[in-house]
């Protein structure tokens, strides 16, 4: 069960004009919680210190693991579920700004930006020159970043958006593509091409990649191994493990690790 994500304050304008950016720190309850679909004048940073984030965007699915962000630029409708007991935070940048990117990515975070973002979502904060040097340098910091290619490219097909939509309730499912392409009244190889077209990935890679997004969010939530792969469908964890390392080039446990070490130097290719 999803409930509302709420911000720690109701008068919050995060489109406030006079602010170049406002950071904001959300503490999710023992449930997961969820933002509905929105769009807002301010781009927007999504970022994990705890648990994980998942941004939904027309284009794709984003996964925000500890330690990254995703940016999402203003004007841009999108939607955000958080684990049960993730510690998130939200920094809105005013257009112009800085120099950040026109279309959503995937962000590593400096334990520089890291500490800058935390330190101006304080709201008890009342040093007006201080915030403002604060401010000045996240923005300088921010377009520094590195980008990272952690997302499920989502087609606006209606037969791969619905698609998507199952596997994402149900990552489980290890429909073969002709089961799928039934369902969907397509031939085997025609479904095949139109995944080509409209992700640039096989059929296979793309189901990976959502098993992959999916098996992030939840081993950061503090899911063991042993339930991401039974989650998943997985016959074994070995089986589960082999896959995870052969994408990622590290088992579950040192990927994770290497995020929170290095920023989220790590990447899906």
């Amino acid at each position: 069960m999803r409930q509302p994500l709420r911000y720690p304050w109701f008068n919050l304008d995060v489109d406030d004009p006079s602010a170049p950016a406002i950071a904001v720190r959300v503490d999710v309850p023992e449930t997961r919680a969820e933002v509905p679909a929105h769009r807002h004048r301010k781009g927007q940073l999504v970022f994990a210190l705890g648990g994980g984030v998942t941004c939904r965007v027309p284009s794709g699915l984003w996964m925000v693991p500890p330690h990254c962000g995703v940016w999402i630029p203003g004007d841009m409708e999108h939607s955000n579920v958080a684990t049960a007991n993730a510690r998130i935070f939200f920094v809105y940048v005013e257009p112009g700004a800085a120099d950040l990117p026109c279309r959503c990515c995937t962000l590593s975070i400096s334990p520089l930006l890291r500490e800058l973002i935390i330190e101006l979502s304080d709201g008890e904060q009342d040093d007006e020159a201080r915030d403002g040097l604060l401010i000045r340098t996240l923005l300088t910091e921010l377009p520094r970043m590195p980008v990272q290619r952690l997302h499920l490219p989502i087609s606006v097909e209606p037969r791969l958006r619905r698609i998507a939509e199952a596997l994402a309730q149900d990552p489980a499912d290890r429909s073969t593509l002709a089961e799928w392409a039934n369902r969907v009244a397509l031939s085997e190889s025609s479904l095949a091409r139109l995944v080509v077209k409209e992700t640039g990935l096989s059929f296979g890679r793309w189901r990976q990649q959502l098993h992959l997004i999916v098996a992030i969010r939840e081993l950061a939530s503090g899911a063991s191994v042993q339930q991401v792969s039974g989650d998943l469908g997985y016959g074994s964890v070995t089986a589960f493990i082999t896959m995870f390392k052969k994408a990622l080039g590290k088992p579950p446990a040192k990927y994770l690790g290497s995020i929170t070490q290095n920023g989220g130097s790590a990447f899906v290719a």
